[in-house]
């Protein structure tokens, strides 16, 4: 029963129809009752402005609770249930807020949509940003992050290692034209770009040492600088630096939109192995190509060493090559071989490995391919200074 009589404060929509949405705020002791008239239709009566809740909570400051009532509520759709969902939010957000908001009386469907958009609003703000975690957690983090994947690459080259064997008996279920059609595109299409960047750093080889050495009247020794720089490191590390941003980078974007695409789950369900029908041609491929384009790549260095050294110096091309074939022994490029195999088995590794484990959408393919590309290039010189310090121990 009410402890005292308040004139009714009304807050109504202007509207020629009889059932215009209206509400109406009474005061039961410490509760407000807002009551509820009319039809509250969006497309007749629009959705009711924040000026009204702000005057609702107004009237009602003092209260304890807020009730609707709903005894002369007509039709209703969206624009009820946003009315009460904005006075709730906003009493929520109040900083003293003192007065509940009990929704018992709205109709049953009402209700539920209330529910719903709490329900919403809820995972908003969850999804809002991640919660602060402290330093500790971040390195536990990275380390598990970094320990997983730390074991998938080691299964990647174990599997590797015991299909390779497999591969050389004849028994891998790979198709020829797949490897061969991998093989024209890691070798025959590279032939241009490896020609420029190994040409060019046979040039610029030759200018260097031809600078220092002809101090000391050494100039003709630009032609073994070139020879064994090409020979053993040069040729080898820019054809894998080349090869890394050219192919591991497609390698890896290429399987990256078959994840995407969902392809590789269905190659899966299918019972078709993915090593054998995706990673094992790609690394057949370029382990094949890459000894031929170390070859070129030291032919064309050569090259250009050979055309500063006889315009900066004036040696004669005799001269030249004679030197260049007593200063390269034949170990020089063997063991340059050696490296170019080993680069072309990381860069297919990393590419294929990348690429299987990148997310589903359109942005992880461009992280994937970036990703490849610079664990192929870090990955080549890490490999080439382990090559090094073997070499030098073994005094090749």
């Amino acid at each position: 029963m009410a402890d005292e009589a308040v004139p009714a404060t009304q807050g109504r929509l202007t509207t020629a129809s009889p059932r215009a949405a209206a509400w109406t705020i009474e005061r039961d002791g410490p509760k407000a009752v807002v009551r509820l008239n009319g039809d509250w239709v969006a497309r007749r009566t629009g959705v009711r402005g924040s000026v009204e809740v702000h005057r609702i909570l107004t009237l009602a400051a003092d209260a304890r609770q807020i009730a609707f009532a709903c005894e002369d509520l007509g039709r209703w759709d969206s624009a009820l249930v946003v009315f009460v969902q904005d006075l709730r939010t906003r009493l929520a957000n109040m900083p003293l807020r003192r007065a509940e908001l009990d929704i018992s009386a709205l109709p049953a469907a009402a209700r539920r949509l209330l529910v719903l958009a709490e329900s919403g609003s809820n995972l908003h703000l969850a999804d809002a940003g991640p919660a602060e975690i402290s330093w500790l957690a971040r390195i536990g983090v990275a380390v598990l992050g970094g320990w997983s994947e730390m074991v998938a690459l080691a299964a990647l080259l174990g599997e590797a290692a015991l299909r390779s064997v497999v591969a050389l008996m004849g028994r891998a279920r790979i198709r020829a034209v797949d490897v061969l059609q991998l093989m024209r595109e890691a070798g025959a299409t590279a032939l241009g770009i490896v020609a420029i960047v190994n040409g060019l750093v046979g040039a610029i080889l030759a200018f260097v040492g031809a600078v220092q050495l002809r101090r000391f009247g050494a100039g003709i020794y630009v032609a073994d600088l070139v020879g064994i720089a090409t020979a053993r490191e040069m040729a080898a590390v820019m054809t894998a630096i080349v090869m890394a941003g050219r192919t591991g980078g497609a390698y890896a974007a290429h399987l990256a939109t078959m994840q995407g695409n969902e392809e590789i789950d269905a190659l899966k369900v299918l019972g078709i192995p993915i090593f054998d029908f995706l990673v094992l041609p790609r690394m057949t491929a370029l382990v094949a190509m890459m000894p031929l384009l170390y070859l070129y790549a030291c032919a064309v260095g050569l090259l250009g060493g050979f055309v500063v050294g006889t315009g900066m110096l004036d040696l004669t091309p005799v001269a030249f090559f004679e030197h260049i074939r007593a200063a390269v022994a034949g170990r020089q490029f063997l063991f340059g071989l050696v490296k170019s195999i080993a680069f072309g088995a990381l860069i297919a590794l990393a590419g294929c490995h990348i690429g299987l484990r990148a997310g589903r959408t359109a942005a992880d393919v461009g992280r994937a391919a970036t990703t490849a590309v610079v664990a192929g290039v870090v990955g080549v010189i890490a490999l080439d200074a382990v090559f090094a310090v073997c070499a030098n121990a073994l005094g090749i």
